[in-house]
């Protein structure tokens, strides 16, 4: 445990920031996962539009890195268009 007033709110922030990304983390997967479960073209389409938004914010807030989230879009672009219609 720390000691310092400045380590023990460095704790603190630590914490609520550790879960706020765990929070994100997880809705931007199940995002990413509608895209590859959807039945349809359309509704594949329509997670796709979703999923490429919270992608682009979490590389934007540092959650994942920028090239990450812009090879993920590619790939569930090359899976939206391989759906069939």
């Amino acid at each position: 445990m720390p000691r310092i007033p400045s380590a023990k709110k460095r704790q603190r922030q630590t914490e609520v920031r550790t879960a706020r990304n765990k929070a994100q983390r997880s809705t931007l997967r199940t995002a990413i996962k509608k895209v590859s479960t959807a039945g349809t073209k359309a509704e594949a389409a329509e997670a796709y539009k979703a999923a490429t938004t919270q992608l682009d914010r979490a590389g934007r807030k540092n959650l994942i890195h920028k090239n990450v989230a812009a090879r993920t879009k590619s790939r569930l672009a090359k899976l939206v268009n391989r759906k069939d219609a």
